[in-house]
């Protein structure tokens, strides 16, 4: 499994840059990254008990904390900061962030929720 070398947060444009030691890269929208957070509050505790988030849109990353020399923590600003992002977990957020997306969105639309905007920040 490939390892981060280099992780950038641009705060204004809310993405979070990501590049692996493959020379994989990969720029992820903070509100995915919260979405998918792997903390049992989003995914549950077991399988099937992922919980919907709603009203993510906006979220942005106050800090990240290193975790060892295979994860971080990242602090987000609506106080939610229990997910560990392994680099392995990363590296699958970037690879399926298009199908990652498409199941959000239908999330969403299952919940009755629209989102404030159509655009991943």
């Amino acid at each position: 499994m490939p390892t981060l070398t280099e992780i950038n947060l641009h705060r204004t444009s809310r993405v979070l840059d990501l590049s692996f030691d493959d020379a994989t890269q990969f720029s992820l929208p903070i509100e995915l990254l919260r979405v998918y957070s792997p903390s049992a509050e989003v995914m549950g505790h077991g399988p099937g008990q992922r919980v919907p988030q709603l009203g993510k849109e906006a979220v942005n990353i106050e800090r990240i904390e290193p975790v060892g020399n295979y994860a971080v923590c990242l602090h987000f600003d609506d106080g939610h900061n229990t997910g560990i992002f392994s680099w392995e977990y990363l590296y699958k957020l970037g690879r399926d962030q298009t199908q990652l997306w498409t199941a959000y969105l239908a999330e969403l639309e299952a919940a009755g929720y629209q989102r404030k905007t159509d655009r991943p920040n």
